[in-house]
């Protein structure tokens, strides 16, 4: 199941030259995954209370195409595999359905001690 979330580029979100400066990719795919978390049911509040966050262990990107100020943009998101410890995803920045940016990205759990921790009990289902 592919998850999208639209994004609008505003005139923060670019450099001099008119077009998204790259870092805010990594941004625009941050919200799209924490909006599939939240679609799915895992609330990362509770998570946190509970000691456990996620934590980017490894991100695989590719910049294919520029986004200009104002680009409607959709972010598509999809598990690529899950284990319990980690989870990758494969996502994709687009703009009338071509990718401008794709990536894939590991993420783990760690603890308050900043250690790396099992993904809380349940979240595989909600992954499944």
């Amino acid at each position: 199941m592919t998850h999208h979330f639209p994004v609008r580029v505003y005139y923060e979100d670019t450099d001099l030259a008119g077009i998204v400066y790259y870092a805010n990719y990594l941004k625009f795919i941050e919200r799209a995954r924490s909006e599939w978390l939240r679609d799915i049911g895992v609330d990362q509040v509770a998570m946190k209370a509970q000691g456990v966050v996620f934590a980017v262990r490894r991100i695989e990107a590719d910049y294919l195409s520029p986004a200009r100020f104002d680009d409607a943009l959709v972010v598509a998101s999809s598990l690529h595999s899950a284990t319990p410890a980690r989870v990758v995803m494969d996502q994709a920045v687009l703009r009338d359905g071509q990718a401008l940016f794709t990536c894939r990205v590991t993420l783990v759990c760690i603890g308050a001690n900043g250690r790396a921790a099992r993904l809380p009990a349940g979240l595989a289902e909600r992954l499944g």
